[in-house]
C-alpha cells in the first residue's frame, strides 16, 4: 500500500534518511522503532505529504504522490488517519466537535448524521457519553481515544500512529494497545506505529522496522526480529542491556 523507493532526507548537512526503502503491505500493522531523532516521525510527515523528501520517490497504492501539490494530497489525507504523539485535540472544542472536524471539512453530513458517527466512533474507543467535556477535563489516556476516535471517523485505510504509548503509564499503554490491534482488525486497515516501546511494538504489529543512522538496519516479521542476533537489534530490545553481558552495554 506504502512504498518508499531510495528516500534521503537531508537538514542541512544533517542526513536524517539515506536512500531508504520500505514496503508497507495493505493490512499489515508496521511498527518502525528508532532511537529519538532517528526519523521515525519525519517517515510518517513523508507519507501523509507534510514534508517532500530531498530525493527519491513516495508511492500510495501504486501512484506516485511525491511530487502532489497540497490540494492534491488533501485527496489523499482523506484516506488516512493521524494519531499524533500528544494528542492534539483543538483545546476550544469538545470532544464532539473534535471527532467531527473530519466529517465537517470533507463531507456534506447533516449534523444527526454527523452526531451519530461522532457516537458510533466514540464508542468504538470505549468512550461513551462524553461527548461535551472538554479536552483539558480529559486524562491522558482518554485524550489519545479521542485523538484515536477522530483519526478513524472518515473509515481510512490507513491510520498513521506517532508514538501513541507516550506519557501514558503501563496499563493506559496496553489499553492503547489493544485498541490498535482492534481498529487494525475492525477496520481492516493498514497501520503504521512509529514507537520506541518495545512492548507495544511487539503486541501490535506483524512486522517491525528499525531505523539507525539513517537506514533501516532491519525489517522484519516480529519473530524473526526478535531473534535477529545483530548485536544493535539485540540492544534495542533490551534497552541496552544484553542478558548474557549482565550489565549497561558501552
Amino acid at each position: 500500500m506504502i512504498r518508499l523507493q531510495d528516500v534521503t532526507v537531508v537538514y542541512g548537512s544533517r542526513v536524517i534518511l539515506d536512500h531508504i526503502n520500505l514496503d508497507v503491505r495493505k493490512g499489515e500493522t508496521l511498527a518502525i522503532l528508532g532511537a529519538s531523532g532517528s526519523g521515525k516521525s519525519t517517515i510518517l510527515k513523508l507519507i501523509i505529504g507534510l514534508q517532500k523528501p530531498t530525493s527519491g520517490h513516495i508511492f500510495i497504492d501504486d501512484v506516485d504522490v511525491t511530487n502532489y501539490t497540497e490540494e492534491q494530497m488533501i485527496a489523499v489525507r482523506q484516506r488516512m488517519g493521524m494519531v499524533f504523539q500528544y494528542s492534539a485535540l483543538f483545546d476550544s472544542m469538545s470532544v464532539e466537535e473534535n471527532v467531527a472536524f473530519g466529517l465537517r471539512q470533507h463531507t456534506k453530513y447533516n449534523d444527526e448524521k454527523i452526531q451519530a458517527i461522532v457516537k458510533e466512533k466514540l464508542h468504538l474507543v470505549g468512550l461513551d457519553t462524553i461527548e461535551q467535556m472538554m479536552p483539558n477535563d480529559l486524562s491522558g489516556g482518554m485524550k489519545k481515544r479521542v485523538s484515536l476516535a477522530r483519526a478513524i471517523v472518515l473509515d481510512p485505510s490507513l491510520i498513521l500512529y506517532d508514538e501513541p504509548t507516550a506519557g501514558l503509564d503501563p496499563l493506559r499503554c496496553m489499553d492503547i494497545n489493544k485498541l490498535i490491534v482492534g481498529m487494525q482488525q475492525h477496520l481492516k486497515a493498514t497501520s503504521i506505529v512509529v514507537t520506541h516501546d518495545m512492548d507495544s511494538a511487539f503486541y501490535v504489529a506483524d512486522r517491525l522496522a528499525l531505523l539507525q543512522d539513517g537506514k533501516f538496519l532491519i525489517v522484519a516479521p516480529k519473530e524473526e526480529f526478535r531473534r535477529c542476533e545483530n548485536r544493535d537489534v539485540q540492544l534495542f530490545i533490551h534497552g541496552g542491556v544484553l542478558p548474557e553481558e549482565g550489565g549497561r552495554a558501552k
